[in-house]
Parts: C-alpha cells; structure tokens; sequence
C-alpha cells in the first residue's frame, strides 16, 4: 500500500474556510496522514487472522468459547517479544475474552483486565476456574456427564431467563434439554456450576434460532421470529446433546495432563505463570482508581466506532446470565460509546482530571470537522440514523479520556498496543488510526509505529452504490511513554 501525500501549503491553509466541508475534512485527514508518515507503514506480516479470532479457533483453551471480538494470542505473545517487554505487569482495559490477559500470564506477566460485559467476565472467570485448584474435580465431572448424560434422566426443570429480543430463541426440545442441565447443574459446589454453565455458554448460539451479525442477531426462518424480504438460513442448527457432547470432549481434551503436562496452554514460555486479575465494571469508572506508573505495557482492543451492539449480539448469553430488561438498557449505556443508541456521558464526572482529554478533541480540528459533516449530513437526512454523529464524537471523547488514564498507569518506557479498524458514515471517512494517535500524542505519548494491514477493510453494498469504494485501514498502534 502507497500513501498519496503531498505538502500543505499555507495557501491551501487560508483556503480551507472556502472549501466544501467535505473537502475540508479530506485536506485534514491528508495533514494528519502527513505528520504520521514517519510512524505508518505496511506491515505484511499482519494478517486478518491475527488481529482477529480467526487465529484462536483451533488453539487449546482459546477455542471454547467463539469470542469473534477477540484478537489472537499470537498478536500478544508477538508484540510482547518484539518490544522486549520482560518483566512486570500488563493491563487491558477492553479485556473481553482474556486473550490478553492469558497470553501474558503464559509469558510470565501478572495480568489486569477490565471488562465490562458479563460475558466476558464469566469466560475469563470459569477459564480460570477450569485450570485452578478443582481442575481434576472437574476433569472427571465432565468425563462422567459425557458418558451418563444426567440431564436425560431428570424431570425437574430450572427457569431460563428470556429477554424480549431473545424469546423464541430455541425450539421447545432444546429448551427443555437448557433447562434440565441447569436443574443438574445446580447441584454441584459453586465453582463447578460457575465452569459447567460456561460450558452451555459456548454452546448456545450452535444450539439456537440465530446468528450473531454485528449489530443484531440475525433469526433463521425456522425460528418463526420474523419474516424479512430474504429468509435467513444459518445451516445445520446441532441438538443439545450432539453440541454439549462436543464441547466436553474440546474441554477435556484441553484440560488433560497427557495433552497438556499440567500447563495452562500448551508451549508455555514461562515456569512461572504470572497472576490474573479481571474487574468486571466499565474502565471509565475503574481506571481513575488505578495507581500511578503501575504497567509495563498495555495491550487492548477496545469496540469499534461502528455501531455494533454487543448487547444485542451476545444477547442469548446475557439472558442466560440472569441479565433483565432494565440491566440490558443500563449495559447498552454504561458501554464505550459504539452503539446510536449511547447518549453522551458526563464525563467529567468520572474524574475532573479529563479536561484535559476533553480539550485535546475540542481542539483537534479534523475529529471536529467530521462531527460537523456528520452533523450536516444529519440535517440534510443523508444518515440512515441520526444518533450517528453523537456516537462518533461520544466514542472519540471517551477514549481520549481512557488514553489519558493509560498514559497515567502506564511506567516510564512503557508501550501502549492498540489494534482498531477505521469506519465510514454516508461516505464520509474516519481514519480512527490517525485521530486516536493524534490524541495520544497530544496527551504525552510517542507515536512509535501505526501499522497497517495489507488486506483493507470494504464497505457495505449500500454506501458502495451511494459513494462509491473507500479501502478503510485495519491496524496495531503502538504509542510509548518517555
């Protein structure tokens, strides 16, 4: 990939009050490009499968639950090394899954994730549980509920929760089967429940109606749900017992000492893993709280600036989770800033401190001249919604004050790794990797390196047709503190 870059000229500067808007933003944006031309590159050795889950599917322990969120722990083992990031602590405020937090520890490091979506933390929780001091207890647990099948020999059922954009998720034989398991599932010691309904957890999108798709849930004709101009057919739809079968024989495959020689990953670089740790609140809300220079690295993939609604995705999970209506909206809010539906937060709220953060994107003139468009582009009905623009500058706000926290936490020489995809909005596009760097910069950081991927990201079919194609950079920035 070639960059076309060309000087700014003061002639061009005094004319940019003339231009279109959308010209400006354009003028802007290749300033911007400009001034990190230094740091960005291609860097064909990233791969989609790396900063993606794509990597994790068929890696022990990594592969139990399909976290398409994740990145790969191939990302974390391969910037930690190439940083010559030793000794010490690493820290993910967006931790999801744990990829990071595992990975570390694995390499020696005491880990801290924050994560605010039950999902997430149960995953991490019950992996920890799974490898922890009733590892074998539970080893030999699962070997005998695959060989007897306990659910198959009860009547007595436990309620499952269902929300309103989750009822009618499975069919009545499968639900019948959800709730028998849990009524067995209930009679065990309270570490061992916490491990087998993460088990369910992992299965139930393979077992249901439905098909996470960015920002819904996308519902199989078979499921009577709904009726659209396409009928959506997710394929085979596995039974309860051929799914939770599966899953067990992955599980203790993966547990086992002959696969594993009482490891927690296999290929473990370190005989002494490091801790874990894992808040399950928003970082916005835990990180003020974090002591000063208190990392050596941070490693994180926070939600995109495009609109995906994990409340909304992970909702067969959250329900199984015990997640009400009223929990649901409070989640949807307390979130990063990705969603239309996110109303602006009182951010100085969290900590006075942020207006410095604050000042950095008032003051950053391309994050504002896109809000502006976005904003006209509103008035003139060209957003297909228009909570659009308040996400965007809710998303750029908020983590700009996350930034400035990690600047905080983060030790002397410390190295900030960040894996993020730029969006576009009715044609106009955000170089997300460029703003979130310019912010970076402005709040004490080095810009070391905005890698790039070869393979861009396309847009969809609907702004294609309206404005044509726009390649939209996928990439790893790499910010340090001196």
């Amino acid at each position: 990939m070639v960059f076309s870059v060309r000087k700014i000229t003061a002639n061009d500067c005094e004319s940019l009050s003339c231009l279109p808007e959308k010209d400006t933003v354009a003028v802007l944006d290749e300033t911007l490009k400009n001034h990190f031309k230094a740091a960005m590159r291609v860097d064909s050795s990233l791969t989609r499968q790396m900063v993606s889950f794509q990597a994790n599917k068929v890696k022990p322990t990594y592969r139990w639950y399909k976290y398409k969120e994740a990145f790969s722990s191939t990302l974390v083992k391969r910037f930690l090394s190439d940083l010559n990031v030793k000794t010490g602590k690493v820290l993910d405020p967006f931790s999801g899954a744990g990829t990071t937090l595992f990975k570390a520890s694995e390499m020696g490091f005491n880990a801290v994730g924050i994560e605010l979506l039950p999902i997430g933390y149960e995953i991490t929780i019950s992996k920890l549980i799974g490898y922890g001091p009733n590892k074998y207890d539970i080893l030999n647990l699962l070997r005998t509920w695959k060989e007897t099948k306990p659910w198959k020999r009860v009547t007595e059922r436990i309620p499952f929760n269902v929300l309103r954009i989750t009822q009618g998720a499975y069919s009545d034989e499968t639900l019948n089967s959800i709730q028998k398991y849990l009524k067995c599932v209930s009679k065990e010691d309270e570490d061992i429940q916490t491990f087998l309904k993460f088990v369910l957890l992992c299965i139930l999108e393979s077992i249901s109606f439905t098909r996470k798709d960015g920002q819904y849930l996308r519902w199989d004709y078979r499921s009577n749900r709904r009726k659209g101009k396409n009928e959506f057919n997710k394929g085979n739809i596995l039974d309860f017992d051929t799914a939770i079968l599966k899953k067990f024989s992955d599980i203790i495959e993966d547990i086992d000492d002959e696969f594993h020689n009482n490891d927690l990953f296999s290929n473990r670089n370190s005989n002494h893993p490091g801790s874990i740790d894992i808040i399950n609140e928003s970082c916005l809300n835990i990180l003020p709280s974090l002591p000063n220079e208190n990392f050596e690295a941070i490693i994180t993939s926070p939600p995109y600036c495009n609109r995906y609604d994990y409340t909304r995705t992970y909702a067969l999970e959250l329900a199984m989770l015990g997640v009400d209506e009223r929990q649901l909206v409070d989640l949807r809010q307390n979130m990063l800033s990705c969603t239309v539906e996110n109303r602006a937060k009182e951010l100085l709220s969290f900590s006075p401190e942020w207006k410095k953060a604050i000042g950095v994107c008032d003051n950053l003139q391309l994050l504002q001249a896109i809000i502006e468009q976005l904003e006209e582009k509103k008035k003139l009905r060209q957003l297909n919604n228009n909570g659009i623009s308040r996400m965007v500058k809710g998303y750029f706000y908020e983590m700009a004050c996350v930034i400035q926290e990690c600047y905080r936490v983060l030790k002397t020489n410390g190295r900030f790794i960040m894996v993020n995809d730029n969006v576009r909005y009715a044609g106009t596009c955000i170089s997300v990797d460029l703003i979130l760097s310019k912010i970076a910069e402005e709040l004490g950081f080095t810009v070391s390196q905005i890698l790039v991927l070869p393979q861009h990201k396309g847009n969809s079919s609907q702004q294609m047709a309206q404005h044509g194609k726009e390649d939209l950079r996928k990439g790893v920035y790499i910010w340090e503190k001196h």
